[in-house]
């Protein structure tokens, strides 16, 4: 297959995001996607062959559709329109939004269940402090005419919660997507913990939490502690096997 160097470096570090996702257990067995536009080729973006465990993701088996989900590539992989409107939405309309996760994991539907939905619990939770969108349920996301609105509910938030029905991370960097995803969901699980206790809950004020969530700009973005994460992220899946760069 003949690529630009920025987009074999796009399909290798996209693979080893489905394959993160699978060992965190993030998957909906054959369902939901992580989409990355192609670096260089307006309106073209990466997405998974349609039908494979999350586990199976390589590099080259990755298709190249246009902002329609049709393949633009000749893979022989089929792929999954309907799953690319919410994806192709955020694409569109976030220059910034170069990737994106979507999710079903029970802790992420659980919150998206909650009226009040993500709450200011713990110093995890308070990373999206001002930075979460909400979208109200529509049904199965097939109407293109929905894009428009998770768009506006999005707004320039990295994440929304799509109430009842799961979670969708965006990013600048593969790094910068899974970090987001990787935290939103923790703090999904850590609610849920929460709530289940019976126990009365003790909330973090707004002036905290906003000085928590400049914390963790300062880690990410000034200290370098995202890359140093993704690193770390790329070794755990390093060590039980390279064959996602294939």
């Amino acid at each position: 297959m003949t690529m630009s160097p920025e987009e074999k470096q796009t399909r290798e570090e996209l693979a080893a995001c489905y394959r993160l996702a699978a060992l965190h257990k993030f998957t909906d067995l054959i369902y939901t996607h992580i989409t990355a536009r192609v670096p260089g080729e307006d309106g073209h973006f990466l997405i998974n062959p349609y039908g494979w465990r999350w586990e199976e993701i390589t590099a080259s088996s990755l298709v190249k559709i246009d902002v329609d989900g049709n393949k633009v590539d000749g893979s022989p992989q089929r792929v999954n329109p309907a799953g690319f409107t919410i994806h192709s939405a955020v694409h569109m309309n976030r220059h910034d939004a170069a990737w994106i996760m979507h999710t079903h994991t029970r802790a992420g539907v659980a919150v998206s269940c909650m009226e009040e939905g993500l709450l200011p619990l713990n110093q995890i939770s308070l990373q999206f402090h001002n930075r979460i969108g909400y979208h109200d349920f529509e049904g199965i996301a097939l109407d293109l005419e929905e894009r428009e609105r998770i768009v506006e509910d999005l707004g320039d938030h990295p994440v929304l919660m799509l109430r009842n029905h799961g979670l969708i991370a965006t990013g600048r960097s593969a790094a910068e997507m899974f970090n987001n995803i990787f935290y939103l969901e923790r703090a999904c699980e850590i609610q849920i913990a929460a709530t289940s206790s019976g126990q009365p809950l003790r909330m973090v004020n707004d002036e905290i939490a906003a000085r928590v969530h400049q914390q963790y700009v300062q880690m990410n973005e000034e200290d370098g502690d995202l890359e140093l994460e993704w690193q770390a992220h790329l070794r755990s899946i390093e060590a039980i096997g390279p064959d996602f760069r294939a």
